[in-house]
């Protein structure tokens, strides 16, 4: 997959949709917001946020108020079929977000240019660490492609906490149930800008644990050392093997 474009001329209905379904959004989940001054009124930022439901990438941009924030999205909001995935895909590109394939190598590399390039224009990118959402609410290893980033740019990354999301939206929930939810934006950490051949794995993983300890102080969650993908994949195998117990047991 080639690197998905980002233009300030796409972002027309990101402003329609943060206005318009804003004011819904709002009464919705109520959303109370903290640390909104942490966020700078110009130049560019990383927003590191913990990640419990599919709506985390909407309250975060309707409690934002005065800059726009791009977002990478999983390649299924790009590539659905019918009229539903075709305007899925308009949604989505419109609204800053774009496509990244999760399963790793060449094309994930590319997510990470593309945010690269929303950066060097000066904008707030918005990221979650963990990869994918929390299983259990609990907060899980960051991986480092957030501190590539703020390395390679020199960006400061913001820490950001939700809660309530994951009631509001459960895994599996398609439409969020009326929930009152809430995010806070910490203290900004400042990053210098490295060259290529500074940037080590230490050093990467050094910021990318310092990150995921604000976010852990501001969200109040348990931190788990281990992937959330890898711990998902437990709690299936965990899944299957109880089906397994149960089928030998005799009636």
């Amino acid at each position: 997959m080639g690197e998905a474009k980002v233009e300030k001329s796409q972002m027309w209905l990101y402003h329609l949709g943060v206005r318009v379904t804003g004011i819904v959004a709002k009464k919705w989940f109520t959303p109370s917001v903290r640390g909104e001054a942490n966020i700078p009124e110009t130049g560019r930022a990383i927003l590191a946020s913990n990640h419990l439901a599919v709506i985390d990438d909407a309250v975060i941009p309707i409690t934002v108020k005065h800059r726009d924030v791009h977002f990478m999205g999983k390649m299924e909001y790009f590539t659905g079929k019918g009229i539903k995935g075709k305007l899925t895909k308009f949604f989505f590109t419109n609204v800053g977000v774009f496509p990244v394939d999760r399963a790793g190598g060449v094309s994930a590399e590319s997510g990470l240019v593309t945010a690269r390039k929303v950066l060097e224009m000066g904008e707030i990118f918005g990221i979650h660490p963990e990869g994918t959402r929390s299983p259990d609410g609990k907060l899980y290893k960051g991986h480092t492609g957030v501190a590539k980033l703020a390395f390679e740019t020199g960006s400061p990354v913001i820490p950001v906490a939700l809660w309530g999301t994951n009631v509001s939206q459960p895994i599996g929930v398609i439409f969020p149930h009326r929930f009152p939810v809430a995010v806070t934006y910490g203290r900004p950490i400042e990053v210098p800008k490295l060259q290529p051949n500074e940037i080590t794995y230490e050093k990467l993983r050094s910021l990318t644990d310092e990150i995921m300890r604000r976010i852990m102080v501001l969200s109040g969650q348990q931190y788990v050392d281990m992937y959330a993908q890898e711990r998902k994949r437990q709690i299936k195998e965990e899944e299957l093997l109880k089906e397994e117990e149960a089928r030998e047991i005799p009636e």
